[in-house]
């Protein structure tokens, strides 16, 4: 008996040792569980919080170089702006050195020569800002009455306009073929009343446009030493303030041609009214002409006046006196503007770009290369598309 009960004895110690003994393996892989799936955990929430905050000041770092950049870049091209401008300056003021000395030698050429030389233009030069000519003919009464009483200044007001403003503004005409001749003295009275005409030595008829334009460049240089010198027709409505403020955009460049660009095609055919006696210059039949300012108004800088005016005897006219000007810069190194405020369409087209914002600086028809019937129109054109009258005074020059 005292055998099978010491054999139970040992049976139950041994369950119980077991027992026990699996306990503690549980106990034991259960801390070790815990601390291994634990660790990880943690591990991988502070490698996400590290990988987080490189990223951050990554994305800073980015952003303050991207400032830097762009900051570095606005202050490069203000530079670049910067120089740009005052080469162009520079450029200008070469050139119009180059053509002023030119003009001295050629003077004292004629001098020496023994041909005389006006006393007016051998004056000291008045300083302008924009020589305005307004073409006309001894039939235009009419015409330049009707300017004068809407865009153009008069009395006082024109003289106040030449010395606040520097702004000059002539009717330009020659003189007949028969001296002293009724329709020259018609001229002189109107200029004793409105004293408004720049009289030139040129003989005054319609196939002699070129030249007319030649000698007004040429005589407008040698009385006023101005920034620009414009033409324009009188038939054409002109907003003086927006033409001031548009050339003054370009003051600053050197050989200017500012205008409406064309390139219309070279008429062979002696029955049309602009034909090109010389179209076989220019190529094939239906081949177009170089790109050239529109005739109604065009302005050009005082390098190229100069330029004109030294060069007069030997440059080319054509049928069309727009196309002569444009041929005369063909070959020179001449900033072509293409200004469209210059030939806007009368109402309704001026008056809605000037309603939006975009006053014109000249308006008139194309099917009548000016303003149709002018005389009777041009109070309405004015009326309906005029900048106002206080405009001119407040352009910034």
């Amino acid at each position: 008996m005292k055998g099978k009960a010491g054999a139970l004895e040992r049976r139950s110690s041994a369950r119980w040792r077991l027992l026990l003994l699996c306990a503690f393996s549980f106990g034991l892989g259960m801390l070790f569980t815990n601390r291994f799936w634990t660790a990880p955990d943690t591990s991988n929430h502070i490698m996400s919080q590290r990988r987080r905050q490189d990223q951050e000041l990554q994305l800073m770092s980015e952003d303050c170089n991207t400032k830097r950049k762009h900051g570095t870049d606005k202050d490069i091209m203000g530079e670049v702006t910067r120089t740009h401008e005052a080469i162009q300056l520079l450029d200008k003021s070469i050139s119009t050195l180059q053509m002023e000395l030119a003009a001295k030698r050629s003077t004292l050429e004629l001098v020496r020569k023994g041909v005389p030389v006006n006393s007016e233009t051998s004056q000291p030069r008045k300083k302008a800002f924009v020589v305005v000519g307004v073409n006309t003919a001894f039939s235009s009464r009419k015409r330049r009455d009707s300017v004068r009483e809407t865009w153009m200044p008069q009395g006082e007001k024109l003289i106040q306009l030449e010395e606040q403003k520097g702004i000059v503004i002539r009717f330009t005409i020659g003189h007949s073929a028969t001296s002293n001749s009724i329709l020259d003295k018609s001229i002189d009275a109107e200029d004793a009343q409105h004293h408004d005409f720049l009289r030139l030595d040129h003989v005054e008829g319609y196939h002699e446009l070129s030249a007319k334009t030649k000698i007004f460049f040429s005589t407008a240089v040698a009385i006023w030493d101005a920034d620009f010198y414009v033409k324009v027709d009188d038939d054409v409505h002109v907003n003086l303030g927006m033409l001031a403020t548009t050339l003054a955009r370009h003051k600053s460049k050197p050989r200017t041609y500012i205008g409406c660009m064309k390139s219309g095609p070279v008429l062979a055919d002696k029955n049309l009214k602009y034909h090109e006696p010389e179209s076989w210059k220019f190529g094939e039949d239906g081949n177009k002409y170089f790109r050239h300012a529109t005739g109604q108004i065009y302005a050009i800088s005082k390098d190229l006046a100069t330029y004109i005016s030294i060069n007069q005897p030997i440059l080319h006219k054509y049928a069309n006196e727009d196309v002569s000007l444009g041929s005369w810069f063909i070959g020179l190194e001449v900033n072509h503007i293409d200004e469209r405020n210059m030939c806007c369409g009368t109402p309704p087209d001026c008056e809605w770009k000037g309603q939006a914002g975009n006053v014109c600086v000249a308006s008139f028809d194309w099917s009548c290369s000016g303003i149709c019937k002018s005389v009777e129109r041009l109070k309405d054109v004015h009326a309906r598309c005029g900048e106002g009258d206080s405009s001119v005074w407040s352009a910034l020059i």
